[in-house]
């Protein structure tokens, strides 16, 4: 690996993978992506139903949260991907972008450049779509888009059973109108995982101006006379960047790495010892993410996947797939869902539901012995405000993980809501073929205090968080609406870490979006891009 380059991308996940291909379409400039995590040839990695292993600790950090002073201390388990792709490489593979207001609403803040009439190209430019087209959808792009090949009758009567309670079918969440239940489309591409790594970085891996290293863990970034000029790897190696860094680590990986380089609140530095190289306060600041919340019902047959968790239909499942495409294998496990409301009055849906195929899908969550059902119901614009600190100078350290869940009562009383909601759902007629009872939360649970106890035992990350690292035009924004740190010149964070309010769906899709727009930015502001 040579010393120098012109672009360093710093975190080879969902957003980084994408800038560091596009960067390196630059035939004159040479690109260095960094990626802590080893390789994905591990199979789990690319076959959907992989999914069920990865929260419960392959290719992950390994992190939880601090204890959640709004949750009688709860601490989560907090899936923090550590591989090449990313979360795009351990995700349930859900292919959602969130409301259009969304990125309203971070233009009218002073984002001017990230309406929804702005960023929906760069969904499209991505999209390899096998099924839509037009619009809202594009085909011929680099991610595959795909239906779900291995859906299941229960999830045809979930749609019926929100319809029956009244929430409409919807053919397209990513369309006109995202409103109601229905069939997610899924980051696949021959009923195989289209991870950004997949994607974006093996289509470029041919180009000699291209060198991705794995496995390389950075200490800091370098910042001389006020501008990044490289990065110091933790083996003391020191890497040049003649243009720019790019910073794409994630909400909690970019902030993280920020910090350790002595950028970021001042006195927090200092209490740990950390030589302050640039004082700016909002760093770590901003987490949001999604609370998920689930209800588990027993089924009265064999109508989800869970039975096949034992050895040898594990085995049948997977020769059933490599023969057929077909199967438990070729399901990421979470293919349907929906998008509703909590709060009547809210702009767009509020609450997202994400039908699980069975129990125990991921860490921490409850398996029934006789096989089941998980819906999920999620909140989705939080108001409370959390952090991402050091807990000390040593890179090898957990960082302080502090989403601060339902310290704003609106989010207690909206959750709580949304997880009435599936169960509402639920005990609709359409699925009583299918559900013998529901187990979790149960009859014993009633008043609003028996939920809120429920859900400081029974509840989890969405993994959606973001927010850290927030672009804007006001004085307390880390970067400005071109990804431009604020004081630092020659670097840019390019990932969820830069939305100012977190979108009303999973991250995957926008992370990838932020990536392709960025690389764009950064061509323009090269003089490559008009």
């Amino acid at each position: 690996m040579r010393s120098g380059y012109d672009f360093i991308v710093v975190g080879g996940g969902s957003a980084g993978c994408v800038v560091a291909s596009r960067l390196s379409e630059i035939s004159d400039a040479s690109v260095l992506l960094l990626e802590a995590g080893g390789s994905d040839r591990h199979p789990l990695f690319h076959l959907p139903a992989g999914f069920a292993k990865m929260t419960k600790g392959i290719g992950s950090w390994g992190w939880q949260t601090t204890p959640q002073q709004s949750m009688q201390n709860k601490i989560f388990n907090y899936t923090q991907a550590k591989v090449i792709g990313g979360g795009s490489a351990i995700n349930a593979q859900i292919y959602t972008r969130g409301a259009a207001q969304d990125y309203d609403e971070w233009r009218q803040s002073g984002c001017l450049e990230w309406g929804y009439d702005d960023v929906l190209p760069y969904f499209k430019k991505s999209e390899d779509n096998d099924t839509y087209n037009g619009e809202f959808h594009s085909q011929g792009g680099l991610l595959g888009v795909s239906m779900p090949a291995a859906a299941l009758p229960i999830c045809d009567a979930f749609i019926e059973a929100a319809g029956e309670y009244g929430i409409p079918k919807t053919i397209d969440v990513n369309g006109e109108q995202p409103d109601g239940a229905g069939y997610y489309q899924l980051t696949q591409r021959n009923v195989r995982r289209s991870s950004s790594a997949m994607a974006f970085l093996a289509p470029a891996k041919a180009r000699k101006n291209l060198t991705i290293k794995k496995r390389a863990s950075v200490r800091r970034i370098i910042v001389e006379h006020g501008r990044a000029s490289g990065v110091e790897l933790l083996d003391g190696t020191c890497i040049t960047a003649d243009r720019e860094v790019i910073i794409c680590s994630g909400a909690i990986g970019s902030p993280r790495l920020l910090q350790l380089s002595g950028i970021g609140p001042a006195e927090h530095l200092q209490s740990l010892g950390i030589n302050v190289v640039f004082d700016q306060p909002s760093v770590g600041k901003n987490l949001q993410d999604h609370l998920d919340l689930y209800a588990i019902c027993e089924v009265s047959g064999h109508y989800t996947y869970d039975r096949y968790a034992k050895p040898h239909l594990s085995v049948l499942a997977g020769l059933q797939y490599l023969l057929t495409r077909k199967g438990p294998v070729a399901s990421s496990l979470f293919e349907t869902g929906g998008f509703w409301y909590a709060d009547e009055n809210a702009r767009s849906p509020d609450i997202q539901m994400h039908l699980g195929l069975g129990t125990g899908i991921e860490a921490g969550v409850e398996a029934m012995a006789n096989g089941g059902v998980t819906l999920n119901a999620c909140h989705l614009r939080p108001h409370s405000r959390g952090t991402v600190r050091l807990q000390s100078n040593n890179p090898a350290d957990m960082p302080l993980i502090d989403p601060n869940y339902l310290s704003d009562p609106y989010d207690r009383e909206m959750s709580i809501r949304g997880l009435k909601l599936v169960q509402e759902i639920l005990s609709q007629p359409a699925l009583k073929p299918f559900i013998l009872a529901e187990r979790l939360p149960g009859p014993d649970v009633k008043t609003d205090e028996d939920y809120f106890n429920y859900i400081c035992t029974h509840s989890k990350t969405a993994h959606h968080c973001a927010g850290t690292c927030r672009m804007g035009i006001d004085t307390e924004a880390v970067l400005d609406p071109r990804l431009r740190f604020n004081g630092i010149e020659g670097l840019r964070v390019a990932d969820a870490s830069i939305m100012p309010t977190v979108n009303s769906s999973n991250t995957n899709a926008p992370s990838i979006m932020i990536g392709e727009k960025a690389a764009d930015m950064i061509k323009q502001d090269q003089g490559i891009l008009r």
